[in-house]
């Protein structure tokens, strides 16, 4: 009897310490919270190496492979609420384990991925304490496969979210990795006749110079002309006319409805263009400077001597230079008009700086009358895009820059300080008339 009570009194003390345990470990389990909504990386991040710094790089995911841990993959959304938010990844790896390393909110951890199928994988919850854009950053430690991991989206749940969360969704993949396309559509003085030239100035702030960017000075109802940033070693002054017929393959044209070149500039490059409309290229290869400020003219009047054909001719000079270079003038056919819808645009055309800022300074713009008056234009309408109006992206904002007595345009970035579409902006008249001797024009 003693021996078998001594058992049963073990038995309940070992039953016990199993309980004892069992509690501790369940405390010590951290339930993964609801996350529900999913930001896709595909439209949403880019590879960084040396993020947050004046010499970032920044590449497509798709474009290489994660096997330098130098490489933060950055994903970017946008909450409108304060409060908790629950952050999480869904991710695979091609074989073994891989140690990576999550950077949120200023907060650090470590996590490992060891699944060959999509899993969800937390990584934590954050208290928001201001909306607007913020950034996963995932870095990798240690991979046995090729790559460090597959990342499909960015998972997010809790408070924070209930306001609204902005992101790039498969509709705008391209277009929004790209960023917002801004605008400035000028309004002409009722006094003024029909328009005969547009004259406009930009000064592209110092390290805003990024590449993919056009800044496009002189836009009107049949074309534009601006300067871009190209590539790290090209630079160019473009002057572009539709063509009416409405296609996005210039091959399509019928030979009725091509814009003609009349004549060219030295050095001008001159092809068709297709993609965005289709219709006549002219761009001269020109390394133009951030900091400086650069003088855009266009001239547009209907053809001499021809039924319902109109020519435009652009030049360009640096702020410095009293010549001017032409650009090139076109013959657009089936048109009868003078310059019509003036505008400018600051856009981004290359995917992989998407996630880089730039502005731009638009100052001192003029139109010369049919009469011969000049007229200063000192309104214009900021508008935006549908990747801004659909909310897909709103780092976006320009109008009147008061540190510049002009109107300027910013984009990309994710910036917070987002600016109201379609609403009218002034700057204080300048008075200072371009110099131009039109008898000294190339």
């Amino acid at each position: 009897m003693k021996i078998t009570a001594y058992l049963f009194i073990s038995m309940i003390f070992a039953l016990l310490m199993i309980a004892h345990v069992s509690c501790n470990e369940k405390e010590d389990i951290k339930p993964i919270p609801n996350m529900g909504l999913k930001i896709p990386t595909e439209g949403n991040s880019w590879f960084f190496m040396n993020p947050d710094s004046d010499n970032a790089q920044v590449m497509n995911p798709g474009s290489m492979s994660w096997t330098d841990p130098r490489l933060v993959h950055r994903t970017y959304f946008r909450v409108e609420r304060k409060g908790e938010l629950h952050v999480g990844i869904k991710a695979r790896v091609e074989s073994g384990v891989s140690k990576l390393t999550a950077v949120f909110n200023g907060e650090e951890s470590e996590f490992e991925i060891s699944s060959s199928e999509f899993k969800d994988i937390y990584i934590g919850s954050f208290e928001i304490d201001e909306p607007g854009y913020k950034h996963l950053d995932i870095q990798g430690v240690s991979k046995e496969s090729l790559d460090f991991a597959d990342i499909s989206d960015v998972i997010l749940g809790g408070s924070a979210t209930q306001g609204g969360v902005h992101y790039i969704n498969e509709e705008y993949f391209y277009w929004g990795r790209r960023g917002p396309s801004v605008h400035l559509g000028y309004e002409v003085p009722a006094q003024a006749s029909s328009v005969h030239y547009f004259y406009n100035e930009i000064t592209v702030p110092e390290g805003n110079d990024v590449i993919g960017s056009y800044y496009m000075a002189n836009g009107f109802g049949q074309g534009y002309f601006g300067y871009q940033v190209n590539s790290e070693t090209e630079r160019r002054v473009l002057f572009s006319v539709w063509s009416p017929y409405q296609t996005d393959n210039p091959d399509e044209i019928p030979d009725d409805q091509r814009v003609d070149l009349l004549r060219k500039g030295d050095n001008i490059v001159v092809n068709d263009f297709g993609n965005e409309g289709s219709g006549g290229q002219s761009y001269l290869v020109y390394n133009w400077q951030a900091g400086k400020t650069y003088r855009f003219l266009l001239k547009g009047e209907p053809a001499v001597g021809e039924t319902n054909k109109t020519d435009f001719t652009a030049w360009f000079s640096s702020e410095y230079d009293t010549e001017w270079n032409l650009i090139a003038s076109w013959r657009r056919p089936i048109t009868n008009t003078y310059l019509t819808n003036l505008y400018s645009f600051l856009e981004n055309f290359n995917t992989r700086t998407g996630p880089i800022e730039r502005m731009a300074y638009y100052n001192n713009q003029w139109i010369m009358d049919t009469s011969g008056n000049w007229h200063e234009l000192n309104r214009a309408r900021f508008t935006a895009d549908a990747t801004a109006r659909d909310k897909a992206r709103l780092d976006y904002a320009g109008g009147f820059f008061s540190n510049e007595d002009g109107f300027y345009m910013k984009n990309c970035g994710f910036f917070d300080d987002t600016s109201p579409i379609d609403t009218w902006h002034t700057r204080p008249l300048q008075g200072q008339q371009p110099e131009v001797d039109f008898s000294l024009l190339p």
